[in-house]
């Protein structure tokens, strides 16, 4: 039995265009796809963002209406949200702090970097920490995706919605959230997906890098 690799996985993903309402992603799977989100690096560990996972019927298709009724929301079995903070505060910067000093002790130097990390983040505007906080949260929409493909599980990130009618249907403003990209969660259906019989298509690796020796 040959044992898959990685860049395998990733060459059998694509963005799914039309899934199968009748098959549901198990629940181990989909736990796994998010804990691999949830280990995702992110800028001085502060994870910045949160993952909203919509199963309910009547929620999606509020939110596939807001983004211009992708099936896929609604076809699949589940919809990651992921949400950026909205800006960067004392009391968050403190909760990561608090999950340092309970892992890895009350160390000096963990506070100290902390307390720079404030002085520089929180006099800048809050549309810039919001951009900072979305960026951290990409990062773990990429290891979702790669988590997705590794599960054989297919995944469609998407930008195309209206974030404020999103953010009003989760209730995100309250929260200090703002939506930035759905990711759905199920199974292509092959006989009504028009992109699955196509080829891959990237630049070559001679276009996308360059070597500095």
């Amino acid at each position: 039995m040959t044992t898959k690799t990685l860049n395998d996985h990733l060459n059998w993903r694509y963005a799914t265009k039309k899934m199968d309402p009748a098959k549901a992603v198990p629940q181990d799977k989909v736990e796994a796809i998010i804990e691999a989100a949830r280990m995702a690096p992110t800028s001085s560990g502060t994870q910045p963002f949160e993952i909203i996972v919509v199963t309910n019927p009547k929620i999606r298709g509020q939110i596939a209406e807001a983004a211009g009724g992708q099936a896929q929301i609604i076809d699949g079995s589940h919809l990651l949200v992921f949400a950026a903070w909205d800006n960067y505060t004392d009391a968050r910067i403190d909760e990561v702090v608090g999950l340092n000093v309970d892992a890895r002790g009350d160390l000096p130097m963990l506070h100290a970097y902390y307390d720079q990390l404030k002085a520089n983040y929180l006099p800048r505007e809050a549309e810039v920490n919001h951009a900072h906080a979305a960026r951290q949260a990409y990062i773990a929409l990429g290891v979702a995706l790669v988590a997705a493909a590794e599960q054989e599980v297919d995944s469609t990130p998407m930008e195309g919605f209206d974030p404020e009618a999103v953010d009003a249907i989760l209730g995100l403003k309250e929260r200090g959230l703002r939506s930035l990209v759905l990711m759905p969660l199920g199974y292509r259906d092959a006989s009504g997906d028009w992109l699955l019989p196509m080829k891959k298509v990237r630049k070559s690796v001679d276009t996308i890098v360059t070597h500095v020796d």
